[in-house]
């Protein structure tokens, strides 16, 4: 038998998706619980439905996602920081001071998480870093950091 899940069920299928079960498992348990019902053609079309609109915001995240980093990769990033006698900063530049300045400076909002950064930056100079924007989308940020 075929049901269209209402919610997600463990070993079974996600909501929203057409699984094939057996009658008594439909009728005794996923019926019984409200998790399910039969999939006629009105559950059928919203399951067609939903992948459909869940395909479009994929793409619609895919483009912002690109038009973001295409924006990312013509900045450049001005962090002044502190340093000693020997030439050395005081603390480090992390991926946070790198994404409010970027907010800041470009007024381009970037999780700090999606910023790569193997170390803190303890050194002045250019820095070119990854930006993870959405998988498959990776963009290349130039950072300096100056006295």
């Amino acid at each position: 038998m075929k049901v269209f899940l209402k919610q997600d069920v463990k070993n079974l299928g996600k909501a929203g998706t057409i699984v094939n079960v057996s009658d008594g498992y439909a009728r005794n348990f996923l019926f019984a619980r409200g998790l399910a019902v039969e999939a006629d053609k009105n559950a059928q079309s919203q399951a067609k439905n939903k992948e459909s609109a869940e395909a479009y915001r994929k793409e619609q995240e895919l483009a912002a996602a690109k038009e973001l980093a295409a924006k990312v990769e013509a900045v450049t990033v001005k962090i002044s920081a502190s340093a000693g006698a020997d030439g050395k900063l005081y603390g480090s530049v992390t991926a946070s001071h790198i994404a409010d300045a970027l907010a800041s400076q470009a007024k381009l909002s970037v999780d700090k998480r999606k910023i790569v950064l193997d170390a803190p930056i303890r050194t002045f100079g250019t820095s070119r870093l990854d930006v993870k924007l959405y998988p498959g989308v990776t963009a290349k940020l130039t950072v300096v950091v100056s006295e």
